[in-house]
């Protein structure tokens, strides 16, 4: 009878160590698998933002995106105005030149019959004024306004000696001023990079009103758009900046001759378009080359760089 309870005690003996291995596993301390996991978890975990925390996030990089493109638009409008102004005697396009040539009074009244002078002057071929703008020139007289405009040319410059003569009479010469003659060259070739920097700061102005918008996603949009951006301000100013010189020296030169009775004056509604189309185009230059540093992209949320708290932008 004294073997079975010996028996019966051994055979509870595991049951009891196992009881023990049992408390000391209990669940306060997990399996190494599980606190790695644990540990791990919050740390690989990135926010999700929705769509429109996104655009609350980037709507000052998409308030001066659309100032651009704004820009743009409005200098487009402007180099536009300037590419037709005077290529045509119609309201508005007929008022827009840049430099015009006024010899109605070629003969000053001081000289006996100064009148009839002048009046046999028209009779021979010449016109009262001439004006330029960037295609070609128009032609007409004080009491009648314009006559002619010659054929639109592509590298078109005013070349004045060949105008007159070619408008006189056969035989008939007029004297111009020598500094006038001097200053063909120089006039030459600088209306015609004139031309091709305005012609091309137009087109290039028409794409960036639609690429601009593009510098939201990421700031590696905005260092191609911000190169684009220099080089529209560069030929647009450029462009401005060569006119202008042009007009005012064309208008010392003409009247620099104290002889002849030539007047000249700049278009002002050509300047100011210039300056206008050249002043947008440096702000959205000035806009680009900012948004490669500052203000928040679309992109800069998605991978982490930016984190909004509390509508807050946060870098990490």
């Amino acid at each position: 009878m004294g073997l079975p309870s010996i028996l019966r005690i051994r055979k509870r003996a595991p049951a009891a160590e196992t009881g023990v291995l049992l408390q000391s596993g209990s669940p306060s301390s997990p399996p190494p698998y599980k606190e790695h996991d644990q540990q791990q978890s919050p740390a690989v975990q990135t926010p999700v933002y929705t769509e429109d925390s996104i655009k609350r996030a980037t709507k000052l990089r998409k308030g001066f995106a659309i100032s651009a493109s704004v820009s743009y638009l409005i200098s487009f409008v402007f180099l536009i105005l300037i590419l037709i102004g005077n290529t045509s005697n119609k309201p508005v396009l007929n008022d827009i030149f840049f430099y015009k040539l006024d010899l109605s009074d070629i003969i000053p009244q001081s000289v006996p019959n100064a009148s009839l002078i002048n009046s046999i002057a028209q009779t021979i071929g010449l016109h009262d004024f001439y004006q330029v703008g960037l295609w070609n020139f128009c032609e007409g007289y004080q009491n009648v306004g314009i006559t002619f405009c010659s054929k639109p040319q592509k590298l078109y410059w005013f070349n004045p000696v060949d105008v007159l003569m070619n408008e006189l009479l056969s035989g008939a010469t007029i004297a111009l001023p020598t500094q006038v003659i001097t200053i063909l060259d120089i006039l030459r070739i600088t209306s015609q990079i004139m031309f091709g920097f305005f012609l091309t700061g137009a087109v290039i102005s028409f794409i960036m009103i639609f690429v601009s918008p593009l510098a939201v996603r990421s700031r590696w949009w905005s260092l191609p758009l911000a190169i684009v951006s220099f080089l529209t301000c560069t030929f647009v100013g450029a462009a401005t900046i060569v006119g202008s010189v042009i007009s005012f020296a064309f208008k010392y030169a003409a009247e620099a001759q104290s002889d002849l009775n030539i007047h000249a004056r700049v278009g002002v509604k050509m300047f100011v378009f210039m300056w206008i189309a050249s002043g947008f185009a440096l702000w959205a230059f000035i806009v680009h080359a900012g948004m490669m540093c500052c203000c928040v992209s679309r992109r800069d949320i998605r991978t982490g760089r930016r984190q909004v708290r509390n509508g807050i932008v946060q870098a990490n």
